[in-house]
């Protein structure tokens, strides 16, 4: 059940951040403690789920253009459970020799689960994105990203993104990533990325999902693991990422149900 959001704020100014914070009550509701719409995303309510709440980042404005700075906050309470839509991509365009950021902020409290099924995220040819996705999660809180990004639309060789991933739990590291993509000539060497403009993956974090084994499965140093796909095309990989990330959240919703047996 959703509770009522804080009173919407006036118009968003251009560095103000989209703001997502959810928690469950002490009968077990789940309430949106805070949906604020940024300069670039709307968080929107779906329709309700007994176990969790559904939230969709709806785009406000073109974007991203140079000097845009895209910030986006999450935060799930205790025992909360979270589940965040984007209904379409997002589109960095040529900067004109401009730069432009995309930020986003996790925190995940004891118990917790967040459930991020991100849209692709293009880079245009001309683009140049600094992008930073930092996830604190206490013991016991879980967060499964589906990420992809696209160098270039159709016909474009892309433009330049570097992605920075940091995800701390329980005090530790444990994914730390810097994803260096600004140069076309060194990321298109061999054993880099080669021909392949499309970068997806699916990211547990705060639990290691079980089998079965996947070729380009990474584990975390802790409980967590990564899957990564290279393409030149998309349908094949998003096919496979498709079906591998609802695995990974069948199974982690399976042991909630068993979890909740036992309390």
């Amino acid at each position: 059940m959703t509770g009522p959001p804080a009173p919407a704020a006036g118009p968003a100014e251009p560095d103000d951040p989209t703001v997502v914070a959810v928690e469950r009550d002490a009968s077990g509701r789940h309430l949106a403690r805070e949906l604020s719409p940024g300069a670039f995303l709307a968080p929107r309510p779906l329709l309700p789920c007994a176990d969790r709440l559904r939230i969709a980042l709806v785009g406000t404005r073109a974007g991203l253009l140079a000097g845009d700075d895209l910030r986006l906050h999450v935060s799930v309470g205790p025992g909360a459970r979270l589940e965040l839509v984007e209904p379409s991509g997002l589109v960095a365009y040529d900067h004109r020799g401009g730069t432009s950021a995309w930020r986003a902020r996790v925190d995940i409290a004891a118990g917790g689960r967040l459930d991020w099924d991100g849209k692709p995220f293009v880079v245009a040819h001309g683009a140049r994105v600094d992008r930073t996705m930092e996830v604190t999660l206490a013991p016991g809180a879980r967060m499964l990203w589906r990420d992809t990004l696209v160098l270039g639309r159709s016909g474009e060789r892309g433009g330049s993104v570097r992605a920075r991933t940091r995800a701390v739990y329980d005090g530790r590291e444990l994914l730390v990533e810097d994803l260096d993509l600004t140069d076309p000539d060194l990321r298109e060497l061999p054993g880099i990325l080669g021909p392949n403009r499309i970068i997806g993956s699916v990211t547990a974090l705060g639990a290691r999902p079980p089998g079965p084994p996947h070729p380009y499965r990474t584990d975390l140093a802790g409980p967590g693991a990564q899957v990564r796909l290279l393409d030149t095309e998309a349908p094949a990989m998003e096919a496979e990422l498709t079906a591998l990330h609802e695995h990974w959240r069948t199974e982690n919703e399976n042991e909630n149900e068993n979890e909740n047996e036992n309390e």
